[in-house]
């Protein structure tokens, strides 16, 4: 007998005494990976965006585009690796945001970019400020949040400033952890030396604001003069001396017009306290008794270092924590580890490996009873050596474990157990054949080598057909591409690794533990199931009549399967929602709001919040953004610094504690909110972390057209066609309202008349309006320890800031005749709207509307089927507008006329099914070469490849059952079930061929071989439904385990008939089936 590569491979191991070693070495090798490999709860994925923020002092944001942004763009986008270029222009300032291809280095797109700009700095407008440049990436995302907050009944000395003062101090110790990296801290307030001016005093002193500003900053300079020589040494010298406290500030002199000394205590409020800025955090906690307590709080953000271990990282840092408590923390506070993604990241992790040996012991029990349990224990030796071997191969290729590795593995543990099934089942079978173990016979060797060879071609094949199915999924772009890239790479290395495993370790494994097999024992035509496949394939290929209506009644039943994505009975959507302990309340009021107002708005979300039981704390932010995640990344969510912009971090119970989703708990508190008053044009967002890549909005429409105005209008109706949709929710759009501003114009005539330049009032109107730190103070404690120096701020108290008459008669500067002039002499006050936000994309105007879905549809592409209903329903003439034009991919060539590009989830949804789409041709096509190449023949491969299709009979249905919408994942497993379909068409078509011979006619070949080849295809099929079941329970991969456990279901029962219907179709030899066919050799 020809023994082929296979048959080879096992005679020259299945003795050998390198055999052992080998399985020894793989299971080392493994264990050693598995315990090394960095552990995360996703795949990273690499965007870095590059931030170049520009000031531009008393420019319109049109002014902004047209001076700074339009010239920025051009100079961002000639950098190489730069996919798209985002511009948000406000008055005073723009922002110019370079995202880079997927997978690029954070910090080579930040000395590209830095080095384009310095090149190009004339191209800057005189004026303008240089540009600050400043990049972020997956490794700026904090996987650590710890929130500190007073104890519940502690005396009042917690505070915003004195709990921002601690987590400054807590943040030094944290940074002496390994790996830790970038840390921030958000909320509180600074202690400070603020001096306070009095207008009021400053005139009846006859002191000029430009006096004190003078008096205060110079008063605090101390800088290196020189050096001199005393006493035979050389001797630095320092002029000046730095201030220290409050009290000797007090006593500075200022002077007046008069030349008179004034003390600055006499003209202003000199004291040492928190600073005021317009930020603020509180914390509500549901303590043990079920009561809420709400305290202030301040929220420490800890990053790792690229290539940490995030589960390491996070357990070091809070062990550091549980250290310093008693010593710098102290008993009255409380340190909240409110998120902590490498806890979560292990947990995913732990719970994955127990499903991964929840399959193999399943895999493992099947093939005990199946076959028997001597071959069990083959393959409970066989499987973890596969997944050692893969860990190995993993951590060497840079991955690291995240659930979408380990489901690579859990998915794979069906297919890779395929190979070694085949092979035991084979060996099985041929040492119960008669010949062997017989003087004269064969050996127990010789027909396990045969057994080998025997399916050893088609396995290679069959094995190289799974990897053409997944393989091709690798090149799947955009942000998805990093996302899925573990599942082929770890599948297509577990199969090919199970295949040297089953022809080497499989073989030399069955001669050590099946020596005593009882001979004879095995029947090698099926047994039961043999005998159930004859019962019903006989009335099958009984005549092409009957294969023929067969064929036809499969071929609907797919048709029908087809339709249920048209009639929308299966929905369509990229990824569903994960489980997550958090949940996110944005709050965007109108531009002008209040701090208190924003606070208000917060607080009553937060009782709304706290009436959900699953619902344990929450951080509000009013004035300052929250510790971002990775959506905030994509969002920009660590920009949100204005008075009118809120957060919300709402953390709930541990999944095991609770019976909704959070994504349940996340449609049900958006419906209660709506309870909540907001102003006109405010909004309050539900924001999920969503499943794979962020993006911007799930549903983003970008409006493109000739000017802002129309852009404007156009973006107006749209949002209000979003709103009619009622699975439309949390709509939005980029440009807000206006700002109001109070423009104070200087009189030029005035300030020529007194003799002033425009820059000292100017001055004079940023120490009253802003807040100006002029120099810090230095503090030690009485034991020497260091602390924070103080800064020395000058600036009114919030209360004050009001237009007002006692403002306007501030004394700013002095006349040419010894006079004081007033604030209100030299300018003109005067409220008007500043201008809207503008946004721009790679070049062009864009005007963004922004929504989530909720409710019975959660896919973009319903949405967008919705709107654009109702944007070709709506009489657009009649509103004074255009109908726009939609675009589904790609930006407008002409600008003139408005349109509508979909954008946001449906970007992603729209490359990865077009990408994915395109790996499944190709997966098919290679494996149709694969399949000619073992044939030689252009038309078996096409009746190996008919079962394909057959699989959608069960994946539909699967989804139908369950409920749940088809989603990347449910694509996955389509494709891989391609390979594992063709597979067992292979191994059938195989065994027809060689059991094919001129005595026998073809329906008795075709039962014969269905017969003998229906246990291991139920088998392996079993195998592999065993591996997808474990996967169900996890919300992102039920849509792959559907696939696979339905899809393999059906097709595996359709293919073992379709395969001999076809066979009758085409090659009918004529000869009927005889009533009582039994099988007529009985050593094949």
């Amino acid at each position: 007998m020809k023994l082929g590569l296979s048959g080879k491979l096992t005679r020259a191991t299945i003795q050998s005494p390198l055999t052992p070693l080998f399985l020894l070495a793989a299971m080392i090798v493994g264990l050693i990976a598995t315990i090394t490999i960095p552990r995360e709860e996703e795949p990273q994925i690499k965007v870095p965006m590059v931030d170049i923020m520009v000031q531009a002092p008393g420019l319109s944001a049109s002014q902004a585009v047209e001076l700074v942004a339009k010239p920025l763009e051009t100079i961002v986008k000639s950098v190489d690796g730069v996919e798209h270029v985002y511009t948000q222009a406000q008055d005073n300032g723009a922002m110019v945001t370079a995202r880079f291809l997927v997978g690029s280095n954070p910090e080579d797109a930040a000395i590209r970019i830095n080095e384009k700009i310095e090149a190009n700095k004339t191209r800057i407008p005189v004026g303008i400020p240089a540009p600050q440049v400043t990049v972020r990436g997956i490794n700026d995302v904090p996987i650590v949040v710890l929130t500190l907050t007073p104890k519940p009944g502690v005396p009042g000395r917690w505070d915003d400033q004195s709990l921002a003062e601690l987590a400054g101090k807590l943040r030094t110790e944290i940074a002496k952890v390994d790996d830790v990296g970038l840390t921030f801290i958000t909320g509180g307030q600074r202690m400070a030396l603020r001096v306070v001016p009095d207008p009021a005093k400053l005139a009846l002193y006859r002191v000029p604001l430009g006096n004190l500003i003078e008096a205060v900053t110079q008063a605090n300079r101390a800088f290196p003069a020189g050096t001199v020589r005393e006493g035979g040494q050389a001797a630095l010298v320092v002029a000046g001396q730095t201030l220290k406290d409050a009290q000797e500030l007090q006593t500075l002199t200022v002077r007046s017009v008069g030349g008179a000394p004034v003390l600055l205590s006499d003209v202003a409020r000199v004291e040492q306290a928190p600073t005021q800025d317009q930020a603020r955090a509180w914390r509500w906690a549901k303590s043990a008794n079920g009561m809420w307590d709400m305290a202030p709080a301040v929220s420490l953000a800890i990053a790792k270092r690229a290539g940490a271990n995030a589960v390491t990282v996070s357990e070091n840092v809070v062990e550091r924590v549980e250290t310093l408590k008693g010593s710098l923390i102290p008993a009255g506070v409380e340190v909240a580890v409110t998120r902590n993604y490498g806890e979560s990241a292990n947990e995913k992790a732990n719970e994955l490996i127990f499903h991964l040996a929840l399959a193999t012991v399943s895999i493992v029990v099947l093939i005990g009873f199946a076959i028997g349990w001597r071959e069990a224990g083959v393959t409970a030796i066989v499987i973890p050596t596969t997944i050692m071997l893969t860990m190995f191969a993993s951590n060497v290729m840079g991955f690291t474990i995240n659930r979408v590795s380990l489901f690579a593995l859990i998915f794979s543990i069906g297919i890779l157990v395929d190979d070694a099934i085949v092979m035991i089942e084979n060996i099985a079978r041929h040492w119960a054949m008669p010949d062997v173990g017989i003087e004269g016979g064969r050996s127990r060797i010789d027909a396990a080598v045969e057994a080998v060879a025997e399916v050893g071609n088609p396995t290679i094949i069959a094995t190289l057909t799974v990897v053409a199915a997944l393989l091709p999924m690798l090149f799947v772009s955009g942000l998805m591409g990093p996302y899925m890239a573990p599942i082929p790479i770890n599948a297509s290395a577990a199969m090919i690794f199970s295949f040297f495993v089953a022809v080497i370790i499989a073989p030399w494994l069955m001669i050590r533990f099946a020596r005593q097999t009882l001979a004879h024992g095995h029947d090698e035509h099926g047994g039961k199931l043999g005998a159930l496949y004859k019962r019903y394939a006989s009335q099958v290929i009984a005549t092409p009549q009957s294969a023929k209506r067969f064929l036809i009644a499969v071929g609907i039943a797919t048709l029908v399967a087809c339709s249920m994505f048209y009639f929308k009975a299966v929905t369509v959507k990229l990824l569903p929602f994960d489980n997550k302990s958090e949940v996110q309340l944005v709050a965007d009021l109108p531009e002008g709001t209040s701090l208190e107002q924003t606070a208000r708005v917060l607080e009553q979300a937060s009782a709304v919040a706290r009436t959900v039981p699953e619902v344990i704390s929450m951080e509000a932010y009013a004035g300052t953004s929250a510790p971002f995640n990775f959506n905030g990344l994509v969002r920009h969510y660590f920009l949100r610094n204005q008075p009118e912009m809120g957060d919300l971090m709402v953390t709930l119970l541990p999944k095991g504690d609770r019976s909704r989703s959070s994504h349940d708990i996340a449609v049900a508190l958006r419906e209660k909110l709506k309870a909540v008053p907001l102003p006109a044009g405010g909004s309050l967002k539900v924001v999920e972390t969503p499943p794979g890549p962020p993006v911007l909005a799930t549903l983003l429409a970008e409006v493109y057209g000739p000017d802002e105005a129309t852009r404007q209008k156009t973006a107006t109706q749209l949002e209000q066609i979003f709103r009619s949709v009622p699975y439309i929710v949390d709509v939005d759009n980029s440009f807000g309202q206006s700002r109001p501003t109070l423009k104070l114009i200087p009189d030029r005539a005035k300030l020529d008349h007194y003799g002033l330049s425009e820059r000292q009032l100017f001055d004079s109107i940023g120490a009253l309006m802003g807040s100006q730190v002029v120099g810090y103070a230095p503090r030690t404690t009485s034991g020497g320890s260091d602390r924070d120096p103080l800064p020395i701020e000058l600036a009114l108290d919030q209360s004050q800031r009001s237009w007002s008459a006692a403002l306007a008669a501030t004394p700013v500067a002095v006349g040419p005749t010894g006079q004081l002039v007033e604030l209100g002499e030299l300018v003109s006050a005067q409220m008007a709207p500043g201008e809207q936000a503008i946004f721009r994309r790679d070049g062009r105007g864009a005007t963004m509307v922004t929504a989530e879905l909720a409710g019975r549809y959660e896919a973009p592409i319903y949405g967008m089927l919705a709107v654009d209903d109702a944007i070709d329903s709506f009489d657009w003439k009649a509103h004074g507008l255009q109908r726009p034009e939609i675009i589904l991919h790609g930006q407008p060539e002409d600008e003139s006329k408005a349109s509508i590009l979909w954008d946001g989830e449906w970007e992603i949804t729209w490359v990865t099914f077009r990408d994915m789409g395109g790996a499944f041709m190709v997966a098919l096509l290679g494996i149709y070469v694969l399949v000619v190449g073992q044939f030689r023949s252009f038309t078996i491969p096409l009746v190996i490849l008919t079962p394909i299709p057959l699989t959608l009979v069960g994946i539909v249905l699967g989804h139908l059952l369950f409920r749940a919408p088809f989603t990347a994942t449910s694509m996955i497993g389509f494709i891989a079930l391609a390979g594992i379909i063709v597979r067992n068409s292979i191994l059938l078509v195989d065994f027809i061929r060689h059991t094919r011979s001129p005595d026998k006619s073809l329906r008795d070949t075709l039962l014969e071989a269905g017969m003998i080849r229906f246990k291991p295809i139920v088998l392996t099929a079993a195998a592999a439904m065993i591996g997808a079941a474990v996967i169900l329970t996890d919300p992102i991969f039920q849509g792959l385990a559907i696939s696979l456990l339905f899809g393999l279901a059906s097709s595996t029962l359709l293919t073992v008939l379709v395969i001999p219907a076809i066979y009758i179709i085409l090659r009918d030899d004529g000869v009927p089936l005889v009533a009582d066919w039994t099988p007529l050799d009985k050593t094949t």
